[in-house]
Formats: structure tokens, C-alpha cells, sequence
């Protein structure tokens, strides 16, 4: 067995050069915050072979003394925290003293500063971990470090690294999310001589726009809150807008990209109803925190945290991006149905075929007993609008179209499926069964806080049930109840249903029981009350909402439009599909080459 030895430091800074300087986006990023911290204001990145053969990052910070520059290619030396206190208290993105002397290590650097009240720079080069002596060189104040040949003298670690094309899409997306933390200070990134980025310091929305795209800051929603000693602004997509790609999730703690599983279950929880399956969150997010509540020195990359208060950063972040995606219909921009959708000209003949009932406005009165499952009969839509009159001639119905009712007032329904409105714009179709699910959603997660209220049935409604299904029944008698139902065991295979949520009087009372119990065999009535609440609710609703095929009144279907912009959350079903699209009368004229 050989005995223990101590590490040559050259050795050292090879082995955490492996850790902290992976590939030539880990280099970027740890000189570029560098230069950060120097208080810089504008910042030059120039890359050649994806970064393997050049990384030269010049800055116009404060620069650094003479008689600091072998210090700063050091390992473990640093002006950024000097006790143990400090680390406590975090404000700067690096601190750990190392990465310079990494980079060195493995690559032939050269450190050329200028400190503000110095008449000229000083340069150190190092080759491969060797350190030259400090010469006299010309620049402006401010630092350039220049690395050339990263790996050259591991070549066992260069192979590992990908082409330049893949090389230097990791270090573009490294210097989008720097861009992105720090939207005060001009960036520029160049890549073989083609410049790439030429960004000016314009704050964050004119940031957003130059690195996500113009459409990410119109389809987002805007997030603005705070309480002492925490806030988070920037934007988040809405739902409608939605793609299945994870690419352009940021989030920024104190200036700094984060991964952190806390604020990652925090966003997807903020989604969780109003998002389909298959698509994926998009945001752009600043949080800022006491830097004592936060603790980056969790791994030498820097891009882990750990927050004291986990549980209250999770709430903080969920609420407030819940609150920025609750529009109502009333409150969301139309989602164009021929931007999202591509809508063809063959969409338009079926909106005059026969499976369309068009019928005047108020022209004929509610069938005795058809009353919308959304509890809002003729009544309630008279006393909001006053009654109509039939139109007086017979090409088409006379519509009021102010901007208090941006659905506009229904036409007709498409084979009992969708409902037909005109609104100032164009044309708004709207799938009925996924809009009254979500409107039955909302009110159900509000009666929840409560206790449902019931609708006792006339006639009970039996029904076959497995022993498991009675003995479920009996033992959760109190939260079904809590929840609006009342249930009994009429033998051991056989339940009676006595009443059910009057939000819910329209549903088929054996469907909705036989769901309600099925959760709580799978999740226990602790978790149906507490994690898996808005899952029963939501499947509560989806099973109460007026089916497909179910005809409606006119007067039905307004009231449906109505509510739809009076609930939050109204663009999206429970399961994340949306309930509504617009078609402009330009997407109309287009289809129909009107004007060409």
C-alpha cells in the first residue's frame, strides 16, 4: 500500500478544474460573474471553436491591483468574503476563490487589468498552471482575461468534449441566462469573428424580447408581487400559449440562475390545472431574498440553493404566478384561433352546414323545465340584459356588442358541441363542456372552504356497488358529506345516493358517486381533503358539466358566456385544453380572400 502524500497544488487545480470548469460554458460563466462583481457595465465575449480554442471576456469594471494578480489566479483567494460570517450573507455571485486558478490549470491564460486611477494595465500569463511575472501592458480600465487552448495538457479530458457547434450552444445559453439575471449591463457575444449578441442595457422586458423572442413578452402574463424582505417580478406564459419544450424556463434568485427543486414544484403547481399534459411551463422569473434566507454555497457550480424558509418561498413564488395566470375570459387576450391552429378555409363550410342551429336572439322562450346545468336560467339572463324583442328582419340577430362582454352574445350551437358567439372582433368559438368544467371547477375549490352544500334527492338513486365501494362509503360518511354527499348502505353490495353537491344537481348522481368513492379508495380521506382535493374537485366537475350533444337555448348559452368572463381561469380546462378561440374578421377575410 503507498503511503498518504500531500497534493502538489498544480495537481490540485487540475482535479477541481474537473468540477468546476466542465466545458468551456463553465469558463464563460464563472469569468463573466467575475466581471460582474467588479461592478462592470458593459461586457465583450468572444469565442472561437465554441470555446475550446479562444474564450476572451473584457470588461469595464473597477480592474484589479498589480500586486493582486497573482493573487487572483490563487487558489482560495478572494475579495469577496474574508469570515465565516460572510458566507452567511452571500451578495455576490462568486466567492469561492477558485475558478480562476482552475481555468489556469488546464489552459493557457492571460489576466490584463487596469484599476481607475492606475496611468496603465498590468498582464499575467499563465501556461498550463505555470505563473509568469506581471508586465506592463496597454488597456482601458477595466479586465480582459483571455483563455486559449482549454485542456490542452488533459488531453484525456478534451476528448470528452462535444463539436464546436455543441460547445457553443452550451456557451450561448450560459450567456443568455447571465444576460437575462443582469438586464442593466450591455452584453455583446461574438463566436468566430460573426458578433452574435449586441445587447444594450434596457431593462428587463426589452431583455426578454432580444433573447426570448418578442412573442414570449406578449403571450406572457406579467408578475409583479412583494412583501417585506421578498419579491419575484418577470413574466409568465400563459397556458395558451404553451409548447412541449422545456427551453425557455429562467429563474433568478439575487441575480444568479437557479435549478432548485423548491421553485421548480412551486411553478408547476402554479400550472397544474391550467395546463394539458403535454405542454410545458414557460417563464422568465426574478426573485429576490434576504441574502441570509438563501444559501448558494451548495456546490461549486453555484446554480444549486437552499433556502431557511423553504415552505414560505414555495407559497410566495406559487401564489403570485397563480394570481398573474387567474384571468377571466373577460380579462385574457383572444387567443387567435388561425395563429395557434393554422386554420384552414375547409374549417368554414361546417359553420353553415346543418349541424349548426341558428336561431334569433331571445326569439323563442326556454323550453318548460331546460334549465342551464350552470344554474343560470332565462331569469337570471333577462335580469342582467333586459328582454329582447324579436328582430324585426330576418337576416341575422341583433347583437349588442359593448366592451363589458368581450365573448361577445351567442348565435348558435355546432353539433351540440360548440357554441357559436360574435363579439366586436370576429367570431368566438367556444367548446361549452370544457368551459362549464371549469367554471363548476372554480366554484367548487371556493364551496370546498366551507363545506359543500347539498341538494337532497326526491327519490334516492340505488345502485350496485362492490363490498369495498360500501365499507368506503360508511367509513368516510363525514368527509363525503363535507363534500356534499350523502350515502348509505341499503346491503352489502347495494348504495343508495340521498343527496348530492347542489352545484353538481344536473350531474348523474351514480357516475359522481362511483368517482368521488374511487378517489377515496386510492388516496384515503386525509389526502382527498389535502393534496388530491383538486383532483376530486376537478374530476367532481368534469362529471356535473353540460355533455356534449346537450342542446342549448340561446339564453343558456349567453348565460355560459357570461360566467365564462366573470371566472378566473376561464381560458383552460381543468385538464389545461383551452375552452375558447377568436377568430378576427381578418382571419375571416383571409380565409375567404376578401380584398385580394
Amino acid at each position: 500500500m503507498r503511503s498518504i502524500r500531500l497534493l502538489a497544488d498544480h495537481l490540485i487545480n487540475q482535479i477541481a478544474a474537473g468540477e468546476v470548469v466542465e466545458r468551456p460554458a463553465a469558463a464563460v460563466k464563472e469569468i463573466v460573474e467575475n466581471s460582474l462583481d467588479a461592478g462592470a457595465r458593459t461586457i465583450d465575449v468572444d469565442l472561437a471553436a465554441g470555446g475550446i480554442k479562444l474564450i476572451r471576456v473584457a470588461d469595464d469594471g473597477d480592474g484589479i491591483e498589480r500586486e493582486d494578480l497573482v493573487l487572483a489566479i490563487s487558489r482560495h483567494a478572494t475579495s469577496k468574503i474574508a469570515t465565516p460570517a460572510d458566507l452567511e450573507a452571500i451578495a455576490t455571485l462568486g466567492f469561492r476563490g477558485e475558478a480562476l486558478a482552475s481555468i489556469a490549470a488546464v489552459s493557457r491564460l492571460s489576466l490584463t487589468s487596469r484599476s481607475r486611477d492606475k496611468p496603465h494595465a498590468w498582464r499575467i500569463e499563465v501556461d498550463g498552471g505555470e505563473v509568469g511575472v506581471p508586465q506592463p501592458a496597454a488597456l482601458a480600465v477595466g479586465t480582459t482575461v483571455t483563455v486559449q487552448e482549454l485542456y490542452f495538457n488533459t488531453p484525456a479530458r478534451r476528448k470528452f468534449l462535444r463539436t464546436d457547434a455543441t460547445e457553443y450552444g452550451h456557451c450561448e445559453e450560459t450567456f443568455r441566462r447571465i444576460a437575462l439575471s443582469h438586464p442593466d449591463v450591455a452584453f455583446t457575444l461574438s463566436h468566430n469573428g460573426n458578433v452574435r449578441y449586441r445587447l444594450l442595457g434596457a431593462g428587463r422586458r426589452a431583455r426578454v424580447d432580444a433573447l426570448l423572442s418578442d412573442s414570449f413578452g406578449a403571450q406572457a402574463a406579467a408578475v409583479d408581487v412583494a412583501v417585506p424582505g421578498l419579491s419575484l417580478a418577470g413574466w409568465a406564459v400563459r397556458p395558451a400559449y404553451a409548447t412541449a419544450a422545456r427551453d425557455a424556463q429562467y429563474v433568478f434568485v439575487n441575480g444568479r440562475f437557479v435549478r432548485d427543486r423548491v421553485l421548480a414544484h412551486a411553478l408547476r403547481e402554479a400550472y397544474h390545472d391550467i395546463l394539458h399534459s403535454d405542454r410545458q411551463p414557460a417563464y422568465a422569473l426574478w426573485l429576490t431574498i434576504e441574502p441570509r434566507q438563501v444559501d448558494v454555497n451548495v456546490h461549486p457550480t453555484k446554480i444549486e440553493v437552499r433556502f431557511r424558509e423553504s415552505g414560505a418561498v414555495h407559497q410566495f413564488v406559487r401564489h403570485a404566478v397563480e394570481k398573474a395566470l387567474a384571468m377571466t375570459a373577460a380579462e385574457q387576450p383572444a387567443v387567435s384561433a388561425a395563429e395557434r391552429l393554422g386554420v384552414a378555409a375547409a374549417l368554414m363550410p361546417p359553420l353553415m352546414a346543418s349541424g349548426a342551429t341558428r336561431a334569433p336572439f331571445a326569439s323563442t322562450p326556454l323550453q318548460a323545465g331546460m334549465t342551464f346545468a350552470a344554474a343560470e336560467p332565462a331569469a337570471f339572463y333577462a335580469r342582467l340584459f333586459g328582454e329582447r324583442a324579436p328582430a324585426p328582419r330576418d337576416d341575422g340577430p341583433d347583437l349588442p356588442n359593448d366592451d363589458e362582454h368581450p365573448l361577445g352574445f351567442a348565435l348558435a350551437q355546432l353539433h351540440g358541441i360548440y357554441v357559436l358567439a360574435q363579439n366586436r372582433d370576429g367570431l368566438v368559438l367556444i367548446d361549452m363542456h370544457a368551459a362549464h368544467e371549469r367554471i363548476l371547477y372554480e366554484r367548487l375549490k371556493i364551496a370546498l372552504d366551507q363545506a359543500l352544500p347539498m341538494q337532497p334527492l326526491l327519490v334516492p338513486v340505488t345502485f350496485a356497488a362492490d363490498p369495498l365501494d360500501v365499507a368506503t362509503a360508511d367509513e368516510n360518511s363525514g368527509v363525503l358529506a363535507s363534500l356534499g354527499f350523502s350515502l348509505s348502505a341499503l346491503g352489502p353490495s347495494t348504495l343508495a345516493v340521498r343527496g348530492i353537491p347542489a352545484l353538481l344537481r344536473d350531474a348523474d348522481a351514480v357516475v359522481l358517486a362511483r368517482a368521488v368513492l374511487a378517489d377515496l379508495r386510492e388516496y384515503g380521506a386525509s389526502r382527498v381533503l389535502t393534496a388530491q382535493r383538486d383532483e376530486l374537485l376537478s374530476t367532481m366537475a368534469c362529471h356535473g358539466a353540460v355533455r356534449a350533444h346537450r342542446s342549448l337555448t340561446v339564453p343558456e348559452m349567453n348565460a355560459l358566456l357570461r360566467e365564462m368572463e366573470a371566472t378566473e381561469r376561464a381560458g383552460q380546462c381543468n385538464h389545461g385544453r383551452p375552452t375558447w378561440y377568436q377568430l378576427s374578421l381578418a382571419d375571416l377575410d383571409r380565409l375567404f380572400m376578401r380584398g385580394r
